[in-house]
């Protein structure tokens, strides 16, 4: 049986994932990087993209994340997530829709504030396209 390590996965709002992981690969601003149980410490921004995350018995998750930090420390992982949605509750033709409202958004924007605001949410709509 493979070496664990404690995995924390968190996001503004709440704990998402708290666990034993065998292994998580994190797309890293410098780069991809994968963390096994004994990793030299690092701490390294996120650049938005999906984390796989193997847990116990060969359970594979995909985990898209809209940037943020991973600390890992002798004792494991922590992921501090701007956003984390799992790749399984992500439906294409409803974000498809999402993107087209917020691009009407963007084009609606009556002052440069709103329309700043609403860029932002596109922007960040086609990095999760992108990432399916």
């Amino acid at each position: 049986m493979a070496d664990t390590f404690s995995f924390e996965l968190v996001s503004p709002e709440r704990l998402l994932q708290s666990g034993q992981a065998v292994q998580v690969t994190i797309p890293g601003t410098e780069g991809e990087f994968t963390v096994l149980a004994g990793h030299a410490p690092v701490l390294s921004t996120i650049r938005p993209g999906i984390i796989h995350v193997t847990g116990e018995g060969s359970s594979d998750e995909r985990i898209f994340i809209r940037g943020g930090f991973a600390e890992v420390t002798p004792t494991g992982l922590t992921i501090l997530a701007e956003e984390a949605i799992p790749m399984a509750d992500l439906d294409s033709a409803a974000l498809a829709q999402q993107i087209k409202n917020a691009e009407e958004d963007v084009a609606d924007a009556s002052d440069d504030n709103k329309r700043q605001r609403a860029q932002e949410s596109l922007d960040h709509l086609k990095q999760l396209r992108d990432a399916l």
